[in-house]
């Protein structure tokens, strides 16, 4: 039977990381970010947009290998990093900015989703530190 905790679906028993809000939610930024950089200049490919592209899919990289960590201290090592995705995301959109490829509105849109992903991952690193600590 689910049950939520601090806006994070708890299932009895082993769920996927695809199960996970966080990560769905991560998922959609990194696909609407792939679209998005394929407006940007060709000069762009090796540099912004490779960038761009890596650092979004590390969130949801990040995430799935933490899930399938044993132990909670590591679970929230592994969001932690994927929460340092988020802000390298965030950071490369800001130099897209910087450099015309997008506007302060489009800025706009993808920090408040960044924000949302984020706040869902908080939520979930504040529910992995309130379990019990698991044995390797």
């Amino acid at each position: 039977m689910p049950f939520c905790v601090n806006e994070v679906m708890v299932h009895e028993g082993y769920r996927s990381f695809e199960d996970l809000d966080v990560w769905k939610k991560a998922r959609e930024v990194k696909n609407e970010i792939f679209q998005l950089v394929k407006t940007f200049p060709a000069e762009e490919k090796y540099r912004l947009i490779d960038q761009l592209v890596r650092s979004s899919r590390s969130v949801n990289a990040q995430i799935a290998e933490g899930h399938g960590k044993r132990t909670n201290p590591d679970k929230i090592k592994y969001c932690t990093q994927a929460r340092g995705s988020l802000s390298e995301t965030l950071n490369h959109l800001i130099d897209a900015l910087d450099c015309s490829y997008i506007n302060p509105e489009q800025l706009q849109y993808y920090r408040n989703r960044i924000t949302e992903v984020e706040r869902v991952l908080n939520g979930y690193i504040r529910y992995l530190k309130s379990l019990p600590q698991t044995t390797p």
